[in-house]
């Protein structure tokens, strides 16, 4: 018996200077953080244009009357705002002075220089600069590669 009231006095004693150590209590869970975009939405102009040129990259896409979803790898999208949607004044979920173009994404690609190249050409984009040594995301080096969308976005394309 005189063990185990030593022992409940031992974890409460524990609990305790815990709670008191971190400022709360020992249940309580840390707060939370950003790990992460889920997703990013400008306007778009030229919407089929756009589709095409989307479309022609290899991205999926789902339409809707107010927006097109342009999903990147496995868990990003951009969503654009179609051309009747944005400027309507009860529109007020987004950045009231965006216009198109004022984007500026970049994409990781997933192959090397020559393929990248060869599916710009595909596609018809002009690149304006690259390839070139730039600093990414990934908190590391990689070669950049840019170009235009036909709404005047700025597409930066990274291999790492």
């Amino acid at each position: 018996m005189r063990n185990q009231t030593s022992r409940r006095r031992f974890v409460k004693a524990v609990v305790g200077a815990a709670a008191v150590a971190g400022g709360r209590s020992a249940s309580a869970q840390q707060p939370g953080q950003i790990r992460g975009f889920d997703h990013v939405a400008v306007p778009m102009q030229n919407t089929e244009a756009m589709l095409t040129f989307y479309r022609a990259l290899g991205l999926q896409m789902n339409e809707t009357a107010g927006a097109v979803s342009v999903y990147v790898g496995a868990d990003q999208m951009i969503n654009f705002h179609r051309p009747a949607r944005w400027p309507d004044p009860a529109f007020t979920l987004r950045a009231p002075a965006a216009r198109p173009p004022c984007g500026d994404f970049c994409f990781v690609w997933d192959g090397n220089a020559e393929s990248l190249k060869a599916t710009l050409d595909r596609v018809g984009a002009k690149v304006e600069v690259g390839p070139a040594q730039r600093a990414g995301g990934r908190r590391r080096n990689g070669t950049s590669t840019y170009v235009r969308d036909p709404d005047g976005n700025l597409l930066e394309f990274i291999i790492y």
